[in-house]
């Protein structure tokens, strides 16, 4: 198998997480994003969508993050994805809650306005209100998931991490790419401890602390 992904990318993170501490043997190739590599005929033939991950295996191929953790934690009969159906349905069910309007409020509608010039808006006008609709909108999501979601619990469905958690850390995490720091959301921030515990945490996120760092002291709007 062979996964196509971008270490940088929000959706290709949690599957090379997962990827790391499973174990599990499946090839990497970067896909560049940074100079337009996932628009050329070459990818676009193997993803029409154009985005990263992709995992494809012989005549087997599989977009979408959740739908690729989904898949491998099943091959690989995972904890972290139940066979209880109702423990499996919780995992499920906070896995399309990120993927829904907290992704979409957060990383499109405040973070990837500032950081990629592919998503700043054509005026403005345009560019401001974007970024402060999706700051009143991420602080709503945050709001529920520090108080509703995780509350007392040590991950999003309950004591055992899943991998709702993988992918809901690194969308939040993304954040940092603007200088979020959750202040306010104590359980986000106890949270997101608990998954940078994972022992591959440092090493797959390695080049995203990287862009990090090249952007720190500029100014941008964050929670």
């Amino acid at each position: 198998m062979t996964l196509y992904m971008h270490p940088v990318s929000t959706a290709s993170r949690p599957v090379r997480l997962f990827i790391a501490e499973k174990k599990i043997p499946i090839a990497e190739k970067v896909v560049d994003l940074m100079t337009g590599e996932h628009y050329k005929d070459e990818y676009t033939a193997i993803n029409p969508s154009r985005m990263v991950p992709t995992l494809v295996d012989g005549d087997f191929r599989l977009t979408e993050s959740a739908a690729i953790l989904r898949f491998l934690a099943s091959e690989a009969k995972a904890p972290e994805y139940p066979s209880d159906n109702r423990k499996r349905a919780k995992v499920d069910e906070a896995l399309d809650w990120f993927n829904t309007q907290f992704y979409r409020d957060f990383a499109y509608g405040l973070l990837y306005p500032q950081v990629f010039p592919n998503h700043k808006r054509p005026t403005d006008e345009h560019q401001t209100g974007t970024i402060k609709w999706g700051l009143d909108k991420a602080k709503v999501w945050f709001a529920v998931l520090d108080k509703d979601i995780i509350g007392s619990q040590q991950y999003v469905t309950g004591d055992q991490i899943s991998i709702a958690d993988y992918f809901g850390a690194c969308i939040a995490t993304a954040g940092e790419l603007i200088g979020c720091t959750y202040e306010g959301f104590p359980n986000v921030q106890r949270w997101l401890g608990n998954v940078k515990k994972l022992p591959s945490w440092p090493t797959i996120n390695e080049v995203m602390y990287g862009f990090a760092s090249s952007m720190k002291g500029k100014d941008f709007v964050n929670l």
